[in-house]
């Protein structure tokens, strides 16, 4: 039988400006560990520490610019595109645009403290 999920939960986020995260799938909402989804709404000027996670993160940009810094530079990933941050490799996310964004990011396996390794501060 299909489970329904009828409520996110609002998870505190990292970074140096408050973002809403409502993961409905994931540990803490469903108790699924196979992938976590969650819609991101994060402000102009935020950004979080960079990480190196153990998990794939797909994300699908719904409104302004979402910034990903790598190894190699930066993308800009705006409104109707998405990226995929591979396991194992570092990356940095931000909101530098006016308005901020908002996204969809969805994580093989769950996204968990424990696995996404961010930078120490």
């Amino acid at each position: 039988m299909p489970t329904l999920i009828t409520q996110p939960t609002r998870i505190q986020a990292a970074g140096n400006k408050p973002k809403l995260i409502d993961e409905y799938i994931g540990h803490v909402n469903s108790r699924t560990s196979a992938a976590s989804v969650a819609q991101m709404r994060s402000p102009e000027g935020w950004v979080e520490p960079g990480q190196t996670p153990e998990f794939d993160e797909f994300t699908i940009v719904l409104k302004g610019v979402l910034r990903v810094d790598h190894k190699q530079g930066s993308l800009d990933v705006h409104a109707g595109q998405a990226v995929i941050a591979h396991a194992g490799e570092w990356v940095r996310y931000s909101t530098p645009a006016p308005g901020g964004a908002e996204y969809i990011a969805i994580c093989v396996p769950a996204f968990s403290m424990e696995t996404v390794h961010r930078d120490e501060a």
